[in-house]
């Protein structure tokens, strides 16, 4: 299955492009795939201990190994907010010297959950998971993974959900710039799903991508993987454990889940505010909990488990749409080519001097030039690209349309964390929401860099 060629025009204006691992050759071998899981959910949550009844209060590291005879790859997804860039240096390290295989070669990604910290609401004031335990959990799925080696075929399938929406919008009460659904802005649908199995068909893994915050669980004070994590738990229980579904973020910086009604409730109980039943403004009602300007309180119990079992029940919808992909992806080869790259590009930076968290325009000086980390694993006809940061939806629709390779994925939040912020297409910098605000970026810069950069290491791939 040899990747087919269709070699775009770029254009590398105002970037900087260090490229690395570029004369690596790309041979096809006869591949085998392994996959484990290891639970790495807090012990304590004296907020609101896990009910035990929900899939998703469970957070798991998530690995895939691949072989082909000629080099290994790894792909890992942490039930985690997001990786440092000390995890994914330290971690990636390891994993290169225990598979014998390039760093380029590895993708590790966080599912981005709002909820995974320990300890009780609100954040910031959550103690994180340490650094060692993070790693050593990566480092014990991926050994699992490598013993559980065998002859494999991948394919690749696309389908939909409409679980997602643009949160980019102007308030019809204020009329200014807010979080809150926005049907008429992008949003991108597709549940992409690469698949690996037995050659007699029986599932090994499924490395998914969609793109929606998990923020169902922010300020609720409930320790869960949110939707990413019920999700794979309902496609791993689907098939009896014996294969691993790992969940990556797609280019969902602007897009949230299209309903909050339960989130906004349990919001509404732990802020103190009654409970309506109707979807309520989060803007209005996490602000208060963000703050702190009033006390948590641990939701009501009938409000919290409702809101619970609509996180597994929008798992188990996305869950679904991932299994009837797969019940459908024939084309598979078990013989392929595995290549990885990264690159960097540099992009003008500025620092924000005013406040406010929305509604009103920002005021910025001149900062650092921000850097922004990009990668590629080529696998067969299917390209893996990467980007360390929130992306928008335009930048990775426009990265996946220009791409040489039509199965291709854009991975957010992976391999380390830019000190960008958010990184909005160019035409949304006018956008007074937080995440345009907070942004270290200038406009102009990033879009065509991200879209351009990850092409020109796609093309390398498809060339070879």
């Amino acid at each position: 299955m040899n990747p087919p060629l269709r070699l775009p025009a770029l254009s590398f204006a105002a970037l900087l492009l260090s490229f690395s691992a570029l004369a690596a050759p790309a041979a096809p071998g006869p591949l085998r795939a392994g996959a484990a899981r290891v639970d790495i959910t807090p012990r304590v949550n004296p907020g609101y201990p896990p009910s035990g009844k929900y899939g998703h209060e469970h957070l798991f590291i998530r690995a895939i190994v691949l072989d082909n005879g000629v080099t290994r790859a790894a792909l890992l997804g942490a039930d985690l907010g997001g990786l440092s860039e000390d995890i994914y240096s330290t971690a990636a390290k390891q994993i290169a010297a225990l598979l014998n295989c390039p760093v380029q070669n590895i993708i590790m990604s966080a599912t981005h959950t709002h909820a995974g910290s320990p300890a009780g609401p609100p954040p910031p004031g959550f103690p994180r998971q340490p650094t060692e335990q993070i790693v050593a959990a990566m480092m014990d799925a991926v050994r699992q993974a490598k013993a559980n080696l065998q002859p494999a075929l991948v394919g690749y399938g696309a389908g939909f959900s409409y679980l997602n929406v643009n949160r980019d919008t102007v308030s019809d009460q204020t009329h200014r710039w807010t979080q809150a659904a926005n049907l008429n802005a992008p949003s991108d649908k597709t549940v992409a799903v690469v698949s690996f199995t037995t050659p007699s068909g029986d599932p090994i893994a499924a490395y998914v991508n969609y793109a929606m915050h998990p923020i169902n669980g922010y300020l609720v004070g409930i320790t869960t993987a949110d939707f990413a994590g019920a999700a794979c738990r309902y496609v791993e229980q689907a098939f009896d454990d014996k294969m691993v579904m790992v969940f990556t973020q797609g280019a969902s910086g602007d897009q949230n889940p299209l309903y909050l009604r339960p989130s906004t409730n349990a919001l509404a109980s732990a802020s103190g505010v009654p409970a309506t039943g109707y979807e309520m403004v989060r803007e209005n009602i996490e602000a208060p909990l963000r703050d702190r300007k009033v006390p948590y309180r641990r939701p009501d119990p009938k409000v919290a488990d409702r809101f619970e079992r609509w996180i597994e029940s929008e798992g188990d919808v996305l869950g679904e749409e991932v299994i009837r992909v797969m019940s459908n992806v024939h084309d598979r080869s078990g013989d392929v080519a595995l290549w990885g790259a990264q690159t960097n590009i540099s992009c003008p930076g500025r620092t924000r001097t005013g406040s406010g968290r929305e509604g009103a325009p920002g005021t910025y000086t001149d900062g650092p030039p921000v850097g922004i980390r990009l990668g590629i694993v080529g696998i067969g006809d299917i390209a893996l690209s990467t980007v360390n940061a929130e992306i928008y939806t335009l930048i990775g629709q426009r990265a996946k349309k220009n791409s040489p390779l039509a199965h291709t994925v854009v991975v957010t939040l992976a391999n380390g964390r830019a000190n960008s912020g958010y990184i909005p297409d160019d035409a949304s910098f006018g956008h007074e929401t937080f995440q345009v605000l907070g942004s270290r970026l200038k406009p102009g810069c990033a879009e065509q860099g991200i879209a351009n950069g990850l092409d020109s290491l796609i093309s390398q791939y498809a060339s070879k």
